[in-house]
């Protein structure tokens, strides 16, 4: 299976290079994903020409964590991150005595739980999810 792999990797090496593109085997990663337990294959390892390129258990794309078992975990940890830096950095209104309780409410809403709740409609959510999300 790696071995297949590795020639499609060389044979869109070489496309790219024709085109004038060059894919950087320093910067290049992958992630396996193992969509079915029953296979085991032996470690191979998928080379880019003779530079063996790294395989990463997480990739960040378009804003989002996937990970290569399927979960969510690290994608939750990073949006609660991201509403807590909103909520340092929103601290000045927050904490200031002369706003009104309902706008302080209503500010919330708008920054800090739109920054959690970003693109998380199509999370897999599960009961630890939402219980992570619901305590910060």
């Amino acid at each position: 299976m790696r071995g297949r792999v590795n020639d499609k990797l060389e044979v869109w090496r070489q496309t790219l290079k024709s085109k004038g593109f060059k894919l950087s085997r320093t910067k290049t990663e992958y992630m396996e994903c193992k969509f079915s337990m029953e296979t085991h294959e032996a470690e191979m390892y998928v080379k880019l020409d003779t530079q063996v390129i790294p395989k990463r258990a997480n990739f960040k794309y378009l804003g989002s964590i996937i990970q290569s078992n399927g979960e969510i975990d690290e994608d939750v940890t990073h949006h609660i991150g991201a509403g807590w830096l909103k909520l340092r950095l929103s601290s000045g209104v927050l904490c200031d005595r002369n706003v009104l309780p309902r706008l302080k409410g209503k500010f919330y809403k708008a920054v800090v739980k739109s920054v959690m709740l970003y693109e998380v409609e199509y999370w897999p959510v599960k009961k630890f999810h939402a219980q992570k999300m619901k305590i910060s």
